[in-house]
């Protein structure tokens, strides 16, 4: 049972730019744009990158809406719809059906978190609420959840779910994750430092942090994978990953909006609870910047 594939490679998790007037949608669009100039597969608005946590109503339509007419079905547009409120994770998924895009990507309950059983109840809801595909976010760091194994077996029989963002650190758990799994659904790596591991074990690609700064650079480390070049994906994966260390080295996405600022992206403007980066780490992050010519 295979489900159409949304896109293969990679789908930027989009930061918002915003100020303290709200979000800056001139910015957003011109990100936008340089982001499919540069070969980026997909685009993930309104996810954790894109401080989706922190958008009212509200503004959370109006940044779907202007991103599905900004990309134009120039490449698939995923919404993050999810919530720990079922019904209104329901009500924006509606929502992001009837604007036109291309797929859905729904976290798994925070702070209320449920069973195992309460997961496939929920996505079953969701499911039957919508036509479109959904992607199954899998992150239990931020959500304190991790979906099981034999929980994924049943997650594949829903028709609408068709893929997993997997952001789970635990190497043993994500080759359970991949035998249960079977090829039923398309697995996205929701983690940089794990990108060519994951696609070694039958992943499709990467829901990614790192494409914000090197969309091309990404894209290419994933086609290389694809073309059998594997030496050349692996040295790039690992030439990478102390830059994706330093983005992740306080919770994201405050070093990738600083990271986006100096490269005059966006304002370095974050809402509460995040802060602006610790100096010193910011700069350690600049000079790995400096080096891969970004800055």
């Amino acid at each position: 049972m295979s489900k159409n594939i949304l896109w293969k490679g990679v789908g930027t998790a989009l930061i918002t730019p915003t100020n303290e007037k709200g979000i800056d949608y001139e910015k957003l669009g011109k990100l936008i744009d340089w982001q499919i100039e540069n070969g980026i597969n997909a685009l993930i608005i309104a996810g954790t990158t894109g401080e989706g946590s922190t958008l009212n109503d509200s503004e959370h339509k109006e940044l779907l809406k202007f991103s599905v007419e900004r990309i134009n079905k120039r490449v698939p547009m995923i919404a993050g719809t999810g919530s720990n409120d079922t019904n209104y994770a329901i009500s924006l998924s509606k929502y992001a059906c009837d604007i036109g895009v291309d797929g859905l990507l729904v976290i798994t309950p925070y702070y209320n978190k449920t069973t195992q059983n309460g997961l496939v109840e929920m996505y079953k809801k969701i499911s039957d609420s919508v036509n479109l595909p959904i992607i199954v976010y899998n992150v239990p760091s931020r959500t304190g959840i991790n979906i099981e194994p034999e929980t994924y077996k049943k997650l594949a029989e829903i028709e609408n779910i068709n893929g997993i963002k997997e952001a789970n650190s635990n190497l043993s758990k994500i080759m359970d994750m991949f035998y249960a799994v079977n090829d039923n659904l398309n697995v996205y790596s929701g983690n940089d430092d794990e990108i060519v591991p994951f696609l070694a074990m039958g992943g499709i690609g990467v829901i990614s942090v790192l494409s914000n700064i090197m969309p091309k650079e990404t894209v290419l480390m994933c086609d290389k994978f694809f073309a059998g070049d594997i030496e050349g994906s692996k040295k790039m994966q690992l030439e990478y990953l102390p830059l994706i260390r330093a983005l992740f080295s306080e919770v994201n996405p405050i070093p990738v909006k600083s990271a986006m600022a100096k490269m005059g992206f966006c304002e370095n403007y974050l809402r509460l609870p995040l802060v602006p980066m610790d100096k010193q780490k910011e700069e350690q992050m600049f000079l790995l910047m400096k080096k891969q010519n970004l800055i």
